[in-house]
């Protein structure tokens, strides 16, 4: 993706999916939540992440978030975005979506093997390590764009996020732990 966060072609069908599900009118820090998603996705490719998790980071909010309610797709058309990003990909959205935030941030970086608690099902499960160093690269590179979009939102949670940050920095990506520095870290 180039700086203007315009997708390579290779995305522009995901982006396409993406409007005819109106993410291009959903607003959103720093625009639009369609703006907001190719940001997420461009950083993801910066820090060097394969071609899934930049997938994931395009369409992380195609269920809603546990901090974002709107959902693009309902639960019953996971096939629809299967289809349209792979497996792996829907699997890490799907991941990401489900994440039941105030259960399972905490147990991050602390616990040995983090259980993740399904907001939608309400199971709790440990993913795969690849996983979840995916759900970190996607969740720092979401909070990092939130957050400098809305100065607000970056002096009420960054110091908080930034402590979440270092306590999982070893499953980050070096690129992802230095943005952290870089934009919330200690001044």
């Amino acid at each position: 993706m180039s700086a203007d966060h315009r997708s390579a072609p290779a995305w522009s069908h995901i982006e396409d999916f993406l409007c005819a599900h109106e993410a291009d009118r959903i607003p959103h820090p720093g625009g639009t939540l369609l703006e907001h998603l190719a940001r997420v996705a461009a950083l993801l490719a910066e820090w060097g992440t394969d071609s899934a998790v930049q997938a994931a980071g395009l369409c992380h909010a195609a269920y809603g978030t546990d901090g974002f309610d709107g959902a693009l797709l309902g639960l019953d058309e996971r096939d629809t975005l299967v289809e349209l990003v792979g497996h792996r990909a829907e699997a890490l959205v799907y991941l990401y979506a489900s994440c039941g935030r105030a259960a399972v941030y905490p147990r991050l970086g602390r616990d040995e093997q983090p259980l993740f608690h399904d907001r939608f099902t309400g199971d709790d499960h440990t993913p795969p390590e690849e996983d979840l160093r995916a759900f970190l690269a996607i969740t720092v590179a979401n909070e990092l764009d939130v957050l400098t979009h809305n100065s607000e939102l970056a002096e009420r949670h960054g110091p908080s996020l930034y402590e979440f940050f270092a306590r999982v920095r070893d499953l980050l990506p070096a690129a992802a732990w230095q943005a952290c520095l870089d934009r919330i870290g200690p001044q």
